[in-house]
């Protein structure tokens, strides 16, 4: 599919402007963290870090952040079904609200320190990166906004049950 708008057709490398044209673009590319090379997917999961705590500051109790986690994962799945189809491809490598979504939940669920934030963040990106199954059959079965947002559910899932087992261990 074609998208002819005010910022042109379909280009072959999505640009700044490209993704400005529209939300759903903005939020598909993480506020443009999807558009630098090399590792998209890891400099939008930074992105993501990065903003975790300006978040948590703003939404104050977990009940609050956890409506946010879902609206987030609601408005991602319509955003990444959108520009997937202003791309023609359904989960280009530049779309990383799913890596931001998905890492917010990691965050939300792990100890608020800087350690435990970086062990969730390597082993997060590591299941994203490796997709062991089930990740990688919904990776390459979903190809529609609710697809590209679930395998990396997935992934966040891999990372808090590694988590929670090693704390579980060490402790």
């Amino acid at each position: 599919m074609t998208d002819i708008s005010s910022a042109g057709t379909v280009p072959a490398s999505p640009s700044f402007a490209w993704m400005r044209a529209r939300l759903s673009r903005t939020i598909a590319f993480g506020l443009g963290s999807g558009l630098i090379r090399p590792a998209p997917g890891t400099w939008g999961t930074l992105l993501a870090w990065a903003l975790w705590q300006p978040l948590t500051m703003v939404l104050g109790a977990p009940l609050h952040q956890a409506i946010f986690l879902v609206a987030a994962f609601v408005v991602g799945i319509w955003a990444c079904d959108r520009a997937g189809r202003d791309l023609g491809v359904p989960d280009h490598g530049g779309m990383v609200w799913d890596e931001m979504v998905a890492f917010w939940t990691v965050l939300w669920l792990i100890p608020d320190s800087v350690v435990s934030q970086a062990f969730g963040f390597l082993l997060f990106r590591l299941f994203d990166i490796l997709k062991p199954p089930p990740i990688g059959h919904f990776d390459r079965r979903l190809k529609n906004g609710l697809g590209v947002m679930w395998d990396d559910m997935i992934a966040a899932f891999y990372a808090l049950l590694v988590c929670a087992l090693y704390w579980r261990i060490v402790n």
